[in-house]
């Protein structure tokens, strides 16, 4: 059916035509190939872009296909058309910038249309739509992909190479998306200028975030990667995961859970080391929820990553020298030394890797309650880095840390999962030997996957002592903790906003939360 858009209608009437996925029948459909079998198919964009997990038939490996859109030549014609003319009429008042920049460019394009005369059905105005507001104003080619909440990383190693993706159910997966030279130059540098960067053959590496949080690495061209321009995004959640989400994932206990409450309550430092993708930040974050309400807290990155619901939060990022500027890069050092004249209670720092790991533990030896990750495979492992270059933390400074969690990506059968490894406590320094001390909490037991408590815990021994309680209160004290965190899992209470709530008013109002236990939901709506 061809209907007479674009003539004597208004452009009133063109908004009332706009597409609706929930009327209008879809705009793309998978296309199987041959020799593969379709394991599952789901929308990223409601009737606009498909995705289709196939398995090859003679492989087994499966593949994820991206769909989009196919469009006629003519379509295709008016298409490249208006990108030429839109570059030409999307100068902007100031009006207009305020407004919304989706309704802005339709309207545009509308006009345009109107211009050249010619008549569009309502589904090829749909799909010629969609192509400019993804080029646009989405991430081109790209832009399937960084809508699909299914997805964690993003990996192009070169021209010509598929893209690979890190899904959620299917892991590490080859895409359908082949990038040409000059396409992915081009969109190179679009993911580089977005981030506040910029990127060149002399400047070819790039490490920055992405206006939507996403972590973005970059090289251009082949000066330092032989196959051509690569990058690889990693992206998070709009709300970082909470700690009963990781419950219910199994990567932490109730009692680890309410171990880490209680010692963060308690102003003890907290370390989170593992490999890559082990879990380090988002076990960060998802214990930072347990910060008092008001407490103080300055967070410090070199890329975003750290998101916290808290009030009382300063976030700090570094900055590099700006070109054309007089002007000085600052680093996490720096960042870090302005935050001792702040007076937080708690310093969050991404991930220490130089020398601000020196002051990062002067701060912890005075008295500031830190948290942070870094990459390591053990304790042993992590002592040894921040021991010897480059962060070179004297021995007698590295006791003033309490706690060291180590996480881990590992297999549960087929399936990749993320656990805690163990709770580790640096107890001190042997005064015969010299070597530090620690003590497990808690280990992993990977044959029934599940954490097992030592019976031993200096965090709780100290604790103990400074609130001058006896082994019956501090063991109650946890066993309340365990009941609150165990509850809002059997009633699926995962948003950040509920577990905050329900956390803080344990601390205020212990007495009501424990009385409504069958029905926190129905407490804190």
């Amino acid at each position: 059916m061809h209907l007479p858009l674009f003539g004597k209608g208004s452009g009133d009437q063109v908004k009332n035509w706009e597409y609706d996925p929930a009327r209008d029948p879809p705009l793309v459909e998978a296309r199987v190939p041959d020799g593969g079998s379709l394991v599952e198919e789901y929308w990223v964009e409601k009737g606009r872009s498909l995705v289709a997990i196939v398995q090859d038939r003679q492989s087994g490996q499966v593949e994820y296909y991206l769909f989009e859109p196919m469009l006629s030549p003519f379509e295709y014609e008016i298409l490249e058309r208006l990108y030429e003319d839109l570059r030409d009429v999307l100068i902007l008042s100031e009006e207009e910038m305020a407004a919304d920049h989706h309704r802005v460019l339709l309207d545009r394009t509308h006009a345009l249309i109107r211009e050249y005369g010619v008549t569009l059905d309502h589904l090829a105005l749909a799909k010629v739509e969609y192509y400019l507001l993804r080029d646009f104003l989405g991430w081109s080619r790209l832009d399937g992909l960084m809508k699909d909440p299914e997805i964690e990383d993003i990996s192009c190693d070169g021209v010509g190479v598929p893209v690979f993706l890190y899904h959620r159910r299917h892991k590490n997966i080859r895409t359908n998306l082949v990038f040409a030279e000059e396409e992915l130059n081009s969109l190179a540098i679009s993911l580089a200028q977005r981030s506040g960067k910029h990127v060149s053959v002399g400047s070819p590496v790039v490490d920055a975030t992405l206006p939507d949080g996403l972590r973005l690495q970059l090289t251009f061209g082949r000066e330092v990667s032989t196959r051509g321009t690569s990058f690889t995004v990693r992206k998070f959640r709009a709300e970082p995961f909470t700690p009963v989400e990781l419950l219910d994932l199994g990567t932490f206990s109730a009692e680890e859970l309410a171990y880490f409450w209680t010692a963060i309550e308690n102003n003890k430092s907290l370390l989170f080391i593992g490999g890559t993708a082990s879990g380090k930040t988002s076990s960060l974050n998802a214990v930072s929820l347990f910060i008092p309400l008001l407490a103080k807290v300055i967070s410090i990155e070199d890329t975003r990553e750290i998101t916290l619901f808290h009030e009382n939060w300063v976030a700090s990022v570094t900055r590099d020298t700006l070109s054309g500027e007089e002007s000085s890069s600052i680093s996490m050092f720096d960042l870090l030394k302005a935050a001792m004249r702040q007076r937080p209670e708690y310093i969050l720092v991404g991930e220490v890797r130089g020398e601000e790991a020196q002051t990062l533990f002067q701060a912890m030896n005075t008295g500031h309650t830190t948290f942070s990750t870094m990459h390591a495979g053990n304790v042993d492992a992590a002592i040894h880095r921040l021991e010897n270059e480059p962060l070179n933390v004297p021995r007698n400074m590295v006791q003033a840390l309490d706690i060291v969690s180590v996480q881990a990506l590992t297999y549960r059968g087929t399936e990749r999962v993320r656990r805690c490894q163990e709770v580790v406590e640096i107890a001190g320094m042997d005064p015969g030997t010299g070597n530090l001390q620690v003590n497990t909490v808690f280990a992993y037991d990977p044959v029934r996957d599940t954490m097992e408590y030592t019976g031993r815990s200096l965090v709780y021994a100290r604790v103990m002592e400074a609130r001058g309680w006896d082994a019956g209160k501090l063991e109650a004290d946890i066993c309340e903790r365990i009941r609150v965190l165990e509850a809002m899992k059997t009633q699926k209470i995962f948003d950040y906003s509920r577990v905050s709530r329900i956390v803080q008013a344990f601390t205020t109002t212990r007495a009501a939360v424990l009385d409504h236990l069958d029905d926190l939901a129905g407490l804190f709506p």
